[in-house]
């Protein structure tokens, strides 16, 4: 990101050309401005990265220049000035999305390490939507998104996958996408222009499945007036997706080692044998070697159909990748129902990233659906969020149950450190105890462990 462009608001002209002064010999293209009403007209025509601005002002204060500013520029980063007295309105702000703040009186030091800061975290954004950007040009019909460690690995593994033309087992809990990696492995291969087809076994009786998959005969039973091929069939030269195939009855899976085996199928009533080229991808949310412990899985079946193994990930282990299917599910659903939600506000984005998700990605599009259906505003907020979701509290508990003295301070310093973008010297005034204490305290939670992760 080069020609940062900072923007300096203060009414104080001795000030104001001080701060300006300051960052301009450190490299910054700055603008600065006596009031915010000036600063608001002149981003009609130019975006700032940065905005630093005095909280008290007489036309406009800071509070209502983050108020007006954010919501039209969410990735410019706000950093407020302000006196002891106003601390408590700057982190009130800093909820409400300001960067940071820095406290009266001001020095060189302050000022160009809240900038350095802010320089850091939109140098990460940027990186993560080059990074997306070059993921999607590496394979425009991938719609699997996030930018998580497991993420990457798993775009690794389809990549690999796909070219290699053999049968592959997608593991996972319900919601995760297994069906999403089944379509980006088969639009990798070469089969690619051949159909993808896909059914689940789940809540069918053995016949109906059976007719579904393998077709019948005319007269194969009552009702069965004419020929119908199945979707193996129909799936001849392309790939075939079976989820929840743990679901499939003993008698089935026997049917399918056949298939497997001899490349052949027999419709249902029939007695000539149809050859078939087929690739079989299946998926499932159990463990299919205990499945095969127990005996409710054929153990030939399972050795044909897991050459190789692919694993979801769920949402609860990648919350990181969670502003992505936001982004995502938003711009979806404003198309479907024409509306114009920008996105959810920071607060309401920090407590999805904290609920464990139990219905993986498929509950969060479903939240996003109905917030998006029922949004009246802009932003969608805490308020918009369903209750049990919005009531959620952040802690540890211990095994009893209720958390312990030790749980509930590391889960408060997390808060507050998570409150002020991790800034140590701001945490430790909020906390009222002395840095080296809270520098101990951290060390001793491990807690710049959960920040890394």
């Amino acid at each position: 990101m080069d020609n940062l462009a900072v923007a300096v608001i203060d009414d104080e002209p001795i000030a104001r050309k001080q701060i300006s002064r300051l960052l301009s010999h450190n490299g910054y293209h700055v603008e600065s401005f006596e009031n915010p009403t000036l600063l608001l007209e002149r981003l009609k025509t130019q975006p700032f990265h940065i905005i630093l601005t005095d909280i008290r002002m007489p036309q406009m204060d800071g509070m209502q220049l983050l108020e007006s500013v954010k919501p039209q520029f969410p990735e410019t980063e706000i950093i407020l000035f302000t006196g002891y007295s106003s601390v408590e309105g700057a982190v009130s702000a800093i909820k409400k999305g300001a960067f940071d703040y820095i406290e009266k009186p001001l020095t060189p030091e302050k000022i160009l390490a809240a900038v350095e800061r802010a320089v850091d975290k939109l140098f990460l954004v940027s990186e993560n939507k080059m990074l997306r950007q070059e993921l999607l040009h590496k394979d425009p019909t991938r719609q699997i998104l996030g930018i998580s460690p497991q993420i990457r690995e798993l775009i690794k593994v389809i990549n690999k996958v796909a070219k290699i033309d053999c049968n592959v087992v997608i593991t996972g809990e319900s919601g995760t996408g297994k069906e999403l990696v089944a379509k980006a492995i088969h639009n990798g291969s070469r089969r690619k222009d051949n159909p993808f087809v896909g059914f689940n076994c789940g809540g069918f009786t053995e016949e109906l499945v059976a007719n579904e998959l393998f077709g019948h005969e005319k007269g194969a039973y009552t009702g069965a007036g004419d020929v119908k091929k199945g979707l193996f069939e129909a799936g001849e030269g392309g790939t075939v997706f079976l989820d929840e195939i743990a679901e499939m009855g003993l008698s089935m899976q026997v049917k399918l080692l056949r298939l497997i085996q001899e490349r052949q199928l027999f419709r249902v009533g029939g007695s000539n044998p149809i050859p078939l080229d087929i690739r079989l991808i299946s998926a499932t949310n159990r463990d299919l070697e205990y499945e095969v412990k127990t005996g409710r899985f054929r153990e030939d079946l399972f050795f044909r159909l897991k050459v190789v193994v692919i694993h979801t990930a769920p949402l609860r282990e990648r919350n990181g990748d969670i502003p992505f299917f936001v982004d995502h599910f938003v711009e979806k659903y404003n198309r479907l129902y024409k509306k114009k939600i920008k996105g959810f506000s920071r607060q309401a984005m920090d407590i999805l990233r904290h609920y464990s998700f139990p219905g993986n990605i498929r509950e969060l599009e479903h939240l996003i659906c109905s917030a998006v259906a029922l949004g009246e505003k802009s932003w969608i907020g805490p308020d918009d969020l369903p209750e049990d979701i919005k009531m959620l509290e952040i802690s540890t508990m211990s095994l009893s149950g209720l958390p312990s003295l030790e749980e509930q301070e590391r889960a408060h310093i997390v808060k507050v450190l998570e409150e002020t973008n991790y800034n140590k010297v701001q945490a430790a005034k909020i906390l009222g105890i002395p840095r080296t204490t809270l520098w101990r305290k951290i060390k001793k939670f491990r807690i710049d462990e959960i920040r890394a992760e």
